[in-house]
C-alpha cells in the first residue's frame, strides 16, 4: 500500500495511506482535503489539479493528450509539474508520491 505526502493549500503535511490502483484524487477527495473533483475522476474538469514533487515527476506516467488540454485551461499551471490527480493511477512502487494541491481555480 502506498502513502502518499501531501502538502495542502495552507501548507500542512499530510501522510496518506493508498491501495493499489486507487488515483491520487481519490484518496485527497477520500481523506476531505480540499479538492473538488466535481467530475468524480472523468479527466473533464480539472478541479483535481495537483503539483508533482520534482523528484517524482519522470517516476510516473507521462500525462496523456487529454490531461495536457485541460492543464492548458488552468490559471496556475506548472508545465514541469502539473498534473490531474484523477489521472494518476497509483502502483505499489509510488511508496512516499509527494505532491501539493495547486491553488484553487
Amino acid at each position: 500500500m502506498p502513502t502518499l505526502e501531501i502538502i495542502d493549500r495552507n501548507g500542512e503535511h499530510h501522510s496518506l495511506s493508498a491501495r493499489a490502483g486507487d488515483t491520487v484524487m481519490e484518496v485527497l477527495r477520500d481523506a476531505g482535503l480540499p479538492i473538488e473533483a466535481v467530475c468524480g475522476g472523468c479527466c473533464v474538469c480539472a478541479t483535481c489539479h495537483v503539483y508533482i514533487d520534482p523528484d517524482w515527476v519522470a517516476r510516473l506516467e507521462p500525462a496523456k493528450r487529454g490531461e495536457l488540454a485541460l492543464l492548458e485551461g488552468c490559471r496556475y499551471v506548472d508545465p514541469a509539474l502539473s498534473r490531474l490527480g484523477c489521472q494518476i493511477s497509483l502502483r505499489p512502487e509510488d511508496e512516499g508520491l509527494a505532491l501539493r494541491l495547486a491553488p484553487e481555480e
